[in-house]
């Protein structure tokens, strides 16, 4: 059985202006949610929903959302384990390779 990974979704209320008919990064995070869970049935993650524009207690978080504010990243932006998987139009191809590189295997 894989460790609990951890994955965080940074995002805001307002969609990017960039990402032209892209979901919100709450729904992308709720989207992630739903299909890590579907996927990788029983494995252990926990995924949290960093809102960029409200202040930030660690230090990772606040230098991701700055980075984010600072336009070094698109946002919605996902990380798992500290590594950046998506930013913008999050895809679920990488995500999962990232998770499958950590030990989750799909259910049957």
């Amino acid at each position: 059985m894989p460790k609990e990974l951890s994955i965080e979704v940074y995002g805001t209320e307002v969609i990017c202006a960039s990402c032209v008919n892209a979901p919100s990064s709450k729904d992308t995070y709720e989207w992630l949610e739903a299909a890590i869970s579907r996927k990788y049935k029983g494995q252990p993650f926990s995924i949290t929903y960093i809102d960029i524009e409200k202040p930030q207690t660690e230090t990772h978080k606040q230098d991701y959302a700055q980075r984010i504010l600072d336009d070094e990243f698109f946002y919605p932006l996902v990380l798992i384990e500290g590594e950046v998987v998506g930013e913008g139009y999050v895809q679920l191809k990488p995500v999962f390779k990232e998770l499958e590189k950590h030990g989750f295997e799909a259910a049957e």
